[in-house]
């Protein structure tokens, strides 16, 4: 069982508050999911976990450990699947998974997953969103890190693909703590144990499509 707490995590942008002093856990077996409209936060909350950008302000343990952001990659805790994709497009499938793992057995625990084997000779380029997105989480997935990131996993993904990682990661929360944005609420509902709304900078508990209503991020006259 691994612990990740935040808090304190505030980030300004000039003078907008876009982060201010958010707090929440996560934990091997959570999969939270965090909703917002465009522009509230939900990415910079993410790269700022992963240290590649600066907070204003921000506490961060692992397992009651303090943790300074500069020292989150290099400690190899925190996994991070960004909106835009990291994988080479000229190269195929089978080629790419041997550059992230050397040892054969992480190899074939992606390259024989039955997806992965139907695209393994098409190169990332020509894949679709779910195709490519499935195979970047199967790649971060099987890295050592006790803690996952995924920035939109589900946004433009086919729904075949959009099932599949949903299986997915109720698969990995067994050994991994996950935190997950997205816009498909009904997906973020299904899947996570634990969904915050993030709007005017704070975090909202959220347990059903009412609560999204409530707090303004979906229309009433819908439902």
């Amino acid at each position: 069982m691994h612990t990740l707490t935040i808090s304190e995590l505030a980030k300004n942008f000039k003078s907008k508050s876009v982060l201010d002093y958010i707090a929440f856990e996560c934990k091997t077996g959570d999969i939270i999911g965090i909703l917002g409209r465009n522009g509230t936060g939900k990415s910079t909350l993410l790269k700022i976990l992963f240290g590649t950008l600066k907070a204003d302000k921000i506490r961060v343990s692992i397992d009651g450990k303090n943790i300074s952001p500069e020292e989150i990659i290099p400690q190899q805790k925190i996994a991070y699947l960004p909106q835009e994709s990291f994988l080479p497009k000229s190269l195929k499938v089978r080629d790419i998974a041997p550059l992230y793992f050397k040892e054969g057995d992480k190899q074939d625990k992606i390259l024989y997953d039955p997806l992965i084997a139907r695209m393994a000779n098409t190169k990332a380029g020509n894949l679709s969103m779910g195709e490519l997105r499935y195979f970047e989480l199967m790649l971060i997935s099987t890295l050592p890190h006790p803690f996952l990131m995924l920035d939109e996993p589900l946004s433009m993904v086919e729904p075949l693909y959009r099932e599949k990682i949903k299986e997915k990661l109720l698969s990995l929360k067994t050994t991994k703590g996950i935190i997950m944005t997205d816009h498909y609420y009904d997906d973020i509902l299904e899947t996570a144990n634990n969904c915050l709304l993030l709007r005017n900078g704070r975090l909202i508990t959220v347990n059903s499509i009412d609560d999204l209503i409530g707090n303004g991020y979906l229309p009433a006259s819908n439902y």
